[in-house]
C-alpha cells in the first residue's frame, strides 16, 4: 500500500453506502467504513453484536468469513475493465484467537499488482490469484487470516471455454 492518502469520490461513497444497506451484506454484521475513489482500497469493520456472536460469546466465524466476502472480486472487476472475467473461486479461514471485540481489516490492490495480473492473464489467458486478509482488533491483535482465491480470465477466452464446456455436456 502506498503512502498516498486515498479519498472517496461521490461514486465510491454511494457504492459503499448501497453495499452497506444491501440485505445480503447488511446481514453479515459488517460495515464498509471507506472505499477509495479508485476502488483499490477498502476498510471494513465487524462489531461483536446480537447478529454476530456465537454460542460461546465470540464473533461467529461465518460473520468473519462473510463480511469481507465480495470485495477483492469487485475491486478487480472495477480496475481490470470489461475485457476480463473475475470470479471468487475458493476461500479459507484460519482462526488465531477468539474474536471477543470489534474486528478491522483493510483490503488493497496497488498498480503493480494490477499490472502483474493483466500481464499474467494476457499471457496465460486465465489465472487464479490468492489474496490474504488479516482480521485484527483495534489494538492490532490478529484474530483470523482469510485467504481468498480469485479466478481471472480474458473475457473472449472465458466465453469460448464456457461454450466448449456446455457443448460437450449437451452432446453426451
Amino acid at each position: 500500500m502506498s503512502d498516498v492518502v486515498k479519498k472517496e469520490s461521490f461514486e465510491s461513497w454511494r457504492f459503499k453506502t448501497l453495499m452497506n444497506w444491501y440485505p445480503m451484506y447488511f446481514g453479515t454484521g459488517g460495515k464498509i467504513l471507506f472505499w477509495s475513489s479508485d476502488y483499490r482500497e477498502i476498510r471494513l469493520r465487524l462489531k461483536r453484536n446480537l447478529w454476530t456472536y456465537n454460542y460461546v460469546g465470540t464473533i461467529f466465524g461465518g460473520s468473519m468469513f462473510s463480511f469481507c466476502d465480495p470485495f477483492y472480486m469487485v475491486m478487480l472487476l472495477k480496475n481490470l475493465g470489461d475485457n476480463y472475467v473475475v470470479w471468487d473461486k475458493f476461500a479459507t479461514i484460519k482462526f488465531i484467537k477468539p474474536g471477543k471485540s470489534t474486528l478491522f481489516t483493510t483490503l488493497a490492490i496497488n498498480e503493480e499488482q494490477l499490472t502483474s495480473i493483466k500481464n499474467e492473464v494476457d499471457s496465460k489467458l486465465e489465472i487464479t490469484k490468492k489474496f490474504s486478509i488479516e482480521l485484527k482488533t483495534k489494538d492490532g491483535t490478529l484474530v483470523a487470516i482469510l485467504e481468498r482465491e480469485i479466478y481471472i480470465a480474458q473475457k473472449d477466452y472465458y466465453v469460448q471455454k464456457k461454450g466448449e464446456s456446455q457443448n460437450k455436456r449437451l452432446s453426451k
